[in-house]
């Protein structure tokens, strides 16, 4: 059945198109040549000590266990990036999480890389290990751990140990899966000491390598502690976990046996019922998704059309739009991608012609802002899209809502309070993405982080914070003038400058995607002509969870 195929309006050979272009190519240059130095490691020494214990390292052990010809969507990459530097710095929290394909079922993955730090956890390896189990818990996802791991980084165990979302809630999320149902496999390739070594018991199944330790105390601390002398064999390896104690299920020679136990074990699970999201064959867009390269700009000020980013990403390039002449700064409508039926909520960019409400005069509204008319167009969609069971697709590139007193008076904090609450309460599947800037409570409005999305995307030009860098630099430089007049201190027009450049800088730095990503405020910085494949992805994950909450609002603002 066809639908509303999106007409594109692009010149691909104008000069906007091709600066656009080649400033989002050298954006993505730059992000991927951090990524590539990010999956080093601790680098090439720790990676030939692994070896020669006769180990694999993660990523190889990764790469060996999912189907062949298929790739792994990491998540968290940048987490822990340029943090703890005292320390020598964690690549990417020193675990590696994604899902990917084994023998055919769509998995959550979590490993340990001993490369960094022995595989210890610091304060960001906890979170990011908790952010994918749940993820795996809202979606229902079986789960894969691959330990080797020395347990909690001393110097910052006080940040690792008491909190809620700190090392004892990955046990906690073991227990809480396990009795959902969502199956959990752990694999044992090397160290997995003190309270790490409950992560594996509370799994469904248990496999250990040759050469490896599972014991809450190593040798050293039992001597110290109880004055018994003892290997690790003896106290905690393969052989006597599998003979003596009865801990392990599988014990196998090496890396690479297990890995091929692990895929037969995936091999002959059951499948539970999927949800009831419709999904129909999949059908390429009909423009190139490198398209989105010349359409997207992230200059402020400058306006492009949404229709042209959703025409590059959804199926057929086909989108029914909602209320299409009313709250023009949104754009709501209905799509499939990747054959999944959605429903997408967007910022338009674009500047509309319109006319007041009440009045009738002509005026002109601001892409990127939400208005009262658009805030309510997006609820009230919303609402539509909970009670036909279609998940949500956000596309941010919002400055905020509109203030002023014409705004205050037509009650804007009604409307924006209207669509934060559908959006707070929606039950059905949530998907952010974030293009460009995600200002403010419009941030909030569009599902940010604080609203339970499934999985948030951004692509390397988002931008992340309360309000954009000029503007904050401007707010933080006078309030910082008046302190110092305040005691007794002038400054000239060249200090001024320079503290307005200084506050300015350490802004955008904070509000740069890596700087959310290291923080796990976003999951993954994506290629934007790879959104279309980061949806489905996440699209296939969320269908494999066939709970639907009953949908309600409570107090509504009309």
């Amino acid at each position: 059945m066809s639908g509303t195929k999106i007409e594109t309006h692009v010149d691909e050979k104008s000069a906007e198109f091709q600066k656009n272009s080649r400033l989002m190519l050298d954006r993505l240059t730059e992000i991927k040549n951090e990524e590539q130095q990010i999956r080093e490691g601790g680098g090439a020494k720790a990676i030939e000590t692994q070896h020669k214990k006769n180990r694999l390292t993660a990523r190889e052990r990764i790469a060996k266990l999912i189907d062949a010809k298929t790739e792994f969507f990491e998540l968290g990459l940048y987490a822990a990036h340029e943090m703890y530097q005292e320390w020598g710095g964690a690549p990417s929290a020193g675990t590696i999480t994604g899902l990917a394909r084994v023998s055919g079922r769509q998995v959550m993955i979590i490993a340990n890389d001993a490369t960094v730090k022995a595989g210890a956890f610091f304060p960001m390896t906890a979170k990011k290990v908790i952010r994918a189990q749940n993820i795996a818990i809202e979606n229902h996802i079986p789960t894969i751990y691959l330990v080797d791991s020395a347990g909690i980084f001393l110097p910052l165990q006080e940040d690792v140990f008491p909190d809620t979302d700190d090392f004892g809630r990955v046990f906690r999320n073991n227990a809480v899966m396990s009795a959902m149902g969502i199956p959990q496999i752990a694999a044992i390739m090397g160290m997995c000491v003190a309270g790490g070594a409950y992560l594996p018991v509370m799994c469904d199944k248990i496999l250990m390598t040759e050469g490896s330790g599972l014991f809450l105390a190593g040798p050293a601390l039992v001597q110290a502690a109880i004055g018994q002398k003892t290997s690790a064999e003896e106290l905690g390896g393969a052989q006597m976990h599998a003979q003596i104690s009865g801990t392990v299920d599988f014990r196998e020679p090496d890396d690479a046996a297990c890995i091929e136990r692990v895929r037969a074990l995936v091999d002959k699970m059951g499948h539970a019922a999927g949800a009831p999201f419709d999904h129909k064959a999949a059908a390429a867009p009909a423009y190139a998704a490198e398209g989105i390269y010349g359409v997207f700009s992230a200059a402020p000020g400058k306006q492009y059309d949404m229709h042209e980013i959703i025409a590059r990403i959804v199926d057929r390039s086909e989108f029914e739009e909602y209320r299409a002449d009313y709250g023009q700064t949104l754009l709501c409508g209905y799509a499939r991608i990747g054959g999944w039926a959605v429903g997408i909520v967007a910022n338009q960019k674009r500047n509309v012609s319109t006319v007041a409400p009440g009045t009738g005069e002509k005026r002109i509204e601001f892409g990127g802002v939400i208005y009262n008319e658009a805030a309510d167009k997006a609820a009230r969609f919303i609402l539509d899209c909970n009670q036909n069971l279609l998940p949500l697709i956000f596309l941010h590139d919002v400055n905020g809502f509109m203030v002023g007193k014409e705004a205050e008076w037509s009650g804007i904090i009604r409307s924006g309070a209207k669509m934060v609450n559908a959006v707070a309460n929606s039950v059905v599947p949530k998907i952010a993405v974030i293009c460009g800037g995600s200002f403010g409570a419009g941030h909030y409005a569009m599902c940010g982080k604080a609203y339970d999305p499934r999985f948030v995307f951004a692509w390397p030009t988002a931008r992340y914070a309360v309000m954009s860098g000029d503007s904050a630099a401007g707010t933080l430089v006078e309030i910082k003038i008046k302190q110092l007049e305040r005691e007794g201190k002038k400054l000239s027009d060249t200090d001024k400058k320079e503290l307005y450049e200084s506050v300015r800088k350490t802004y955008e730095d904070q509000t740069d995607p890596r700087y959310a990503a290291a923080r796990l405020w976003v999951d993954a910085i994506i290629d934007p002509a790879h959104t279309r494949e980061a949806l489905i992805e996440a699209l296939e994950a969320a269908a494999l969870n066939p709970e639907i909450a009953e949908f309600k609002t409570g107090v509504l603002q009309t």
